[in-house]
């Protein structure tokens, strides 16, 4: 048959010129040693001793076909070879119809060329044949391990496992395929391989095909390492957070022990600093994570802080910024300066390690440390350089987290400074407050300030938006509100100016660069303005797209007050401010809030539903602080869309023996008049001599400006409240002005003296005129 290789070639002597590799499998004798002698000495040969008994029956049945039995005989054919002598060829006879040595031949391909460990074995599990790539995985050659068990050259850590799917394959001729074992050989790295099991179709036994993956594996490992820290890390904009994320993504597939720390001014938000890092800079233990759960291996608890060890891999990395991987032995030099980290080292059991600093910009923020336990299970250049691409991103996160603390931490500071401190000691209204501050940095404020005439001014409000920008916007605006307060104007002229100041801020921003982001920034507020007079018992109230008050009556049921609300601050033009007279009875509570409040009140989230604030002010009788108290107990803090702000303040009427009114007719003699019932007035409350000199003579100034420039009825009052208050009204319009009259002017002098004498003065106007005022110090004034 054409193209058939014969079994040997021999000479006209009968003399083996030829020897095949099917030959040698016949009787066991290399082609060396079988050239050159008889034929018919060689076939009469037997098996090769130590051969498994399969081996054996395969080589009789062949030699039992080469030496004629059951008529089968050799085939015989000349071989004409290159020098042109002739020899002959002997061939084997087919076998069911199939060229002999074609199954040899396949089982040759396959081991020559197959990348993995070939093994056939036996049905006891010897090993019949093996290719040379087995080698590596034996520890042996493919003849010194022939006829012994392969559970004895294949060193696994379950041996029964191998076995037991030999034996299953054996007994149902079902193949196992991309089975998952791995190799555990004393002083060699662990391997990873691929396992295939095939059955013999006319033999007992079995073919073993394992292809060494410990590269792709590693290399996948690393994939996924990236994969994940590219999914997990980055997702807060938490300093410490994030890097808790990165130990997650890392522990138990990329490494067994991971932990992180980062430069302490980083974690505040501060600008980290510049490498290399001095050796008394503090690290923060931000993160530790370990695949074994065991907290003994941990040298140092998270959130300790504390400057590296020197010289150590930890404190170099962070000086040059280059990373770090070696392996790990109890004589390691450098760990006998640091006793902690040894000793919790030793307790992982860690064998190698990796560190990486984690910089930006050259600027140092952190260290990665990774361990792993597993025998030489080292780091690799590859695994080096994707470290290096995880620190990478987790550098960039951590300082977009520290670039937002260090922002909320200055809007936070801003709003915090810009809250009053304390609400204000008032005879006439007591106050309590809440604030519950959105941890993105909102721009909410309250205040309840005094104003002339034993009046006080109730105010809410809030710059929509967060962040920085926003709680400067907002101090802006609670500064230009309490200027225009000192003003003495109406809640609605007074929130009209402040939409003009709104409106101005916003002009400005548009002129910024091109490339800022807060030029394309609205800026939008509202605001609830409100002024309580207590000789009146009237609270005027202004709203600027803000939520109405409560009011709390004891023994009714609270009620929102009916009234307009204007467009928000800076919102463009809308209709003019309106402002609500409400009249209120001793004990009533008005509440101010934002609607922020209200959303996180409701477990739904209504921002516009008041009954839970209306329910919790409706006992009246209890103090104001703890009204306060049980309305943050109601709160979802954790879904506040912005600051949550309630402003309380009940009333009470004016002390009478505090406060004395003299009408005043139209007459020349109405300054003296005055004078003598402010001296009255004064000895009575005690105040001192200078102090009550002084306010004779600004009532007489007063008194005759009123009498001189405006209408009757004229009125003076005096309040004896924080400040001693004098109040002279008349119903004229005319406003009076500071004036600096000349050495040679008869007149022109009296508000430029009321001025000298007091600490303050001012002009409120209303619907039935004017009041002109002046406050003067009273140092021994108590509530």
């Amino acid at each position: 048959m054409a193209g058939e290789t014969p079994l040997m070639v021999v000479d006209g002597g009968g003399v083996v010129v030829q020897w095949s590799h099917q030959a040698e499998e016949l009787w066991g004798l290399p082609a060396g040693e079988a050239v050159g002698r008889r034929a018919t000495d060689l076939v009469s040969m037997a098996p090769a001793p130590g051969v498994a008994d399969v081996e054996r029956r395969r080589r009789d049945r062949l030699r039992e076909d080469a030496e004629g039995a059951d008529g089968g005989g050799l085939r015989v054919r000349p071989v004409l070879r290159e020098d042109g002598a002739v020899t002959w060829g002997i061939f084997l006879p087919p076998v069911d119809g199939v060229a002999p040595g074609v199954e040899t031949a396949v089982l040759e391909a396959l081991s020559a060329h197959t990348a993995g460990a070939l093994f056939v074995v036996d049905e006891e599990l010897h090993v019949v044949s093996a290719n040379t790539a087995v080698q590596p995985l034996a520890g042996a050659s493919a003849r010194q391990i022939r006829g012994r068990p392969i559970t004895n050259v294949w060193p696994l850590p379950s041996r029964g496992e191998l076995e037991h799917i030999l034996h299953r394959v054996m007994a149902d001729g079902t193949p196992v395929a991309d089975h998952v074992m791995r190799t555990d050989r004393e002083n060699d790295r662990r391997r990873t391989h691929t396992v295939a099991v095939l059955p013999l179709r006319d033999a007992p036994g079995a073919v073993v095909v394992a292809h060494d993956v410990t590269g792709q594996e590693k290399a996948h490992r690393g994939v996924q390492a990236l994969y994940a820290v590219r999914e997990r890390v980055g997702q807060t904009l938490d300093v410490v957070a994030t890097c808790q994320e990165l130990v997650h993504a890392l522990v138990p597939g990329f490494a067994d022990v991971v932990v992180v720390e980062v430069v302490e001014p980083v974690v505040r938000g501060e600008e980290p600093p510049l490498s290399p890092l001095g050796r008394d800079v503090p690290l923060r233990r931000a993160a530790f994570r370990t695949s074994g759960g065991d907290q003994q291996a941990r040298a140092h608890p998270v959130g300790d802080v504390r400057a590296l060890p020197f010289p150590t891999p930890y404190a170099q990395a962070l000086a040059d910024l280059k990373p770090r991987a070696m392996a790990l032995r109890p004589d390691t030099p450098w760990l006998a300066g640091d006793p902690a980290r040894a000793e919790a080292i030793r307790a992982s059991g860690a064998r190698a390690l990796l560190v990486a600093p984690l910089t930006l910009r050259g600027k140092v923020l952190g260290l990665l440390s990774l361990y792993r336990t597993q025998p030489s299970d080292g780091f690799d250049e590859k695994e080096l350089a994707l470290t290096l691409e995880l620190a990478t991103h987790t550098a960039l996160s951590i300082d977009n987290a520290r670039l937002y603390t260090r922002e909320h931490t200055i809007a936070a500071a801003l709003q915090r400074h810009l809250l009053p401190p304390a609400p204000p000691l008032q005879a006439a209204v007591e106050t309590a407050g809440l604030y519950v501050a959105d941890d993105r940095g909102a721009g909410g404020w309250s205040n309840a300030g005094a104003l002339p005439g034993a009046r006080t001014a109730l105010v809410v409000g809030e710059v929509a938006g967060h962040g920085i920008h926003t709680a400067v916007a907002m101090g802006q605006l609670r500064t230009a509100m309490n200027s225009l307060a000192a003003l003495d104007l109406d809640p609605a002229e007074l929130l009209a100016r402040l939409n003009d100041a709104t409106a101005r801020l916003a002009r400005e921003r548009r002129t910024l660069p091109s490339g800022d982001p807060l030029r394309t920034l609205p800026l939008s507020a509202t605001c609830l303005y409100a002024v309580y007079d207590p000789f009146t018992h009237t609270l005027a109230i202004a709203s600027a797209g803000h939520p109405p008050p409560v009011v709390a009556t004891p023994g009714s049921t609270p009620r929102v007050v009916d009234m307009a609300a204007g467009a928000a601050l800076g919102d463009g033009e809308g209709p003019p401010y309106d402002t609500t007279a409400v009249t209120l009875a001793d004990g009533d509570i008005v509440a101010l809030y934002t609607g922020s409040l209200l959303s996180a009140a409701r477990p739904e989230g209504g921002t516009s539903d008041t009954r839970p604030l209306q329910r919790l002010l409706a006992d009246t009788g209890r103090p104001l602080q703890d009204l306060c108290d049980d309305v943050l107990y109601q709160l979802r803090v954790d879904a506040l869309p912005g600051d949550a702000i309630l402003l309380l303040a009940r009333v009470h009427p004016f002390p009478a023996d505090r406060v004395t009114t003299c009408p005043l007719d139209a007459e020349p003699t109405a300054p003296a008049i005055a004078r003598r019932h402010a001296r009255r007035q004064l000895a009575g409350w005690g105040v001192d001599e200078d102090t009550a000199y002084d306010t004779q003579e600004i009532v007489s100034e007063l008194v005759t400006n009123a009498l001189r420039y405006g209408e009757p009825p004229v009125r003076l009052r005096l309040i004896n409240d924080r400040t001693l208050t004098c109040e002279v009204h008349d119903s004229g319009t005319c406003a009076p002005r500071l004036r600096h009259a000349r050495s040679v002017d008869e007149g022109g002098r009296g508000l430029f003296i009321c001025a000298q004498l007091a600490q303050n003065w001012g002009i409120r106007y209303t619907d039935a005129g004017k009041t002109v005022w002046t406050e003067q110090a009273l140092p021994s004034w108590r509530p």
